[in-house]
């Protein structure tokens, strides 16, 4: 589930935090890196179980709707099959999901009037009231009913709440994690062991997140010397911190990761720098990087091997 791009925003923040507080160690530091790695995994599940929830509460009001005395035509027409379609119990019988929520503790401690208030919210959509009224139950269209739930859910200020409260980088792995939760809800119904794919794997977590993060911590005083002549003009004290982290990284990704093509890194570093930096930092990277990648080619200091990778 994890992309490079993901791992390198983790690196970063460790990388930075260990700037800011020097009571932190770099032990602390890497813990905290791996840390941050399974929380994206949980986030995933957390969302996988959000949707469940929802869901039910479609038994409850059909529970309610019975005990009406003067039933409408919806009332009438209703069933609980959002949570009882071969899609949704799929999910929710799945045997490996749910050890994996009971393992990890997913969504203990979550008030369940939550999960209500945003079924009572996707009931009132178009979509949800034709799927009642209406006897299509494709697979295919269920699939697009439980997309159409999930925007719902993500626009709803208490689910958000929800992933903020129990896991900091939801703005960060937000992109990586509605990724994930749209492939699985494509693939329904299974009972096949489809989470353990979404895992963080070793050669993404330890061979590329673990490596850019103990080279560019242990080279540190190395990548100073290396970038100062590079910096015309500029004073490296006055340099956004963030800036020259990144710029650190991306030479020890260039010199240590051999599958990755230098332009692909520049680049990356580059949006990064765009994304986390200041309004000036993309073109000071850009500049810094293309002048230090050149010279490092000069130098004969990156060797590549194999196609490379794009992320």
């Amino acid at each position: 589930m994890l992309s490079r791009r993901n791992v390198r925003i983790k690196v970063m923040q460790q990388l930075y935090s260990l700037n800011q507080d020097k009571e932190l160690t770099f032990k602390d530091i890497k813990s905290a890196y791996r840390h941050s790695l399974l929380n994206a995994f949980h986030l995933y599940l957390l969302n996988l179980y959000s949707i469940i929830k929802v869901c039910s509460f479609a038994v409850e009001d059909a529970t309610n709707r019975k005990k009406k005395h003067l039933k409408s035509e919806e009332d009438l027409k209703f069933s609980d099959k959002l949570y009882t379609n071969p899609l949704v119990k799929s999910l929710a019988t799945n045997p490996f999901l749910q050890k994996r929520l009971k393992a990890d503790r997913i969504g203990e401690g979550i008030d369940e009037d939550i999960f209500r208030k945003i079924y009572k919210e996707f009931t009132k959509e178009e979509k949800y009231v034709k799927y009642i009224m209406e006897d299509d139950t494709s697979s295919e269209n269920l699939v697009e009913l439980l997309l159409e739930l999930y925007r719902v859910c993500r626009r709803n200020e208490l689910f958000n709440e929800i992933m903020d409260d129990h896991y900091s980088g939801w703005p960060d792995d937000k992109s990586l994690v509605i990724g994930a939760v749209k492939k699985t809800l494509k693939v329904l119904p299974s009972q096949a062991d489809f989470i353990s794919e979404h895992l963080p794997d070793d050669e993404t977590v330890t061979e590329f997140g673990e490596t850019l993060l103990d080279k560019t911590f242990q080279s540190n005083s190395e990548l100073d010397q290396l970038i100062k002549p590079v910096l015309v003009n500029w004073e490296a004290e006055r340099i956004a911190i963030i800036d020259l982290i990144l710029i650190k990284m991306a030479i020890t990704e260039m010199v240590n990761i051999k599958t990755i093509p230098p332009k692909v890194t520049l680049n990356e570093y580059v949006e990064l720098a765009k994304m986390y930096s200041t309004d000036k930092s993309q073109e000071f990277v850009n500049g810094v990087l293309d002048r230090l990648l050149k010279g490092l080619q000069e130098e004969n200091k990156i060797i590549k091997e194999g196609r490379g990778l794009l992320d």
